[in-house]
């Protein structure tokens, strides 16, 4: 009896966790944004206030599904976040990653779908913190490069999108070719998620047995040189994406184990 009452309850946290993120999308595209905007002139400073509010948000939504027994977490390495300049990447086993790691780092950018900038929920987000839109076709990649040189922290998932529970995921090679043409070391970052949930395809109501925990493992830098040594940046992004893919692959096998 008891397990089933925790099961219920655990699917109406899920449900009001959900339904306050989105109500807080909408207030910050209403209130506090166009607020931020008249009392700040500054582009890049705005951007900047912008970012850290929806980290403080994201905080908070992860730390509200963790108060209603949703979830659990841990997180390990975040002294690596905590400098300028990064480019993060990080497999995808959840719809919450970007959540949880934009909670993680100051100053985050991201490429987002340049419908969000249309959505009612994302759209004030989107254009209050300044997050590359991935409409810009060929320029994109120098949109990245000039993100981190800029001191900004850039969040990437190279899979596009959520890893598949069957099969190996398929990275992009959106990634690889913006560490190889800007030079750019990498700052990779495992999430692992117990028992699997809120994965590719799945329902945000079909919740495990069980509260799930979120494990987060920042690890230590990976050069970019030696994938550049002595060949084209064409060829050392290929180089790169297929590194990228066992190094990920391995660690969900790992962690399907």
């Amino acid at each position: 009896m008891f397990e089933r009452i925790n099961h219920a309850w655990r699917i109406v946290g899920t449900g009001l966790s959900f339904f306050s993120f989105g109500l807080g999308g909408v207030l910050l595209r209403l209130l506090v944004f166009p607020l931020l905007t008249l009392l700040v002139r500054d582009t890049e400073q705005r951007s900047r206030r912008a970012r850290a509010i929806i980290r403080w948000t994201f905080a908070g939504f992860m730390d509200l599904m963790r108060l209603l027994g949703v979830l659990t977490y841990e997180v390990r390495g975040r002294e690596r976040l905590q400098r300028n300049g990064l480019l993060i990447l990080a497999n995808h086993p959840t719809l919450i990653d970007v959540v949880f790691l934009g909670s993680l780092v100051a100053n985050a950018d991201c490429v987002v779908k340049s419908r969000l900038a249309r959505n009612p929920f994302t759209r004030g987000p989107v254009r209050a913190t300044g997050y590359i839109c991935n409409d810009n076709g060929a320029g994109l990649v120098d949109d990245c490069i000039a993100s981190v040189r800029g001191g900004k922290n850039l969040m990437i998932f190279p899979e596009g999108t959520r890893t598949p529970r069957i099969g190996k995921p398929q990275m992009q090679r959106g990634a690889a070719n913006i560490a190889v043409r800007g030079g750019l070391d990498i700052t990779p970052v495992v999430i692992r998620c117990s028992p699997p949930t809120l994965g590719k395809g799945e329902k945000w109501y079909s919740v495990p047995s069980r509260r799930f925990h979120i494990s987060i493992e920042v690890r230590e830098d990976m050069p970019v040189a030696p994938f550049l040594a002595g060949t084209t940046e064409a060829q050392a992004a290929r180089k790169l994406t297929d590194h990228l893919t066992v190094y990920f692959d391995l660690e969900r096998a790992i962690a399907s184990a």
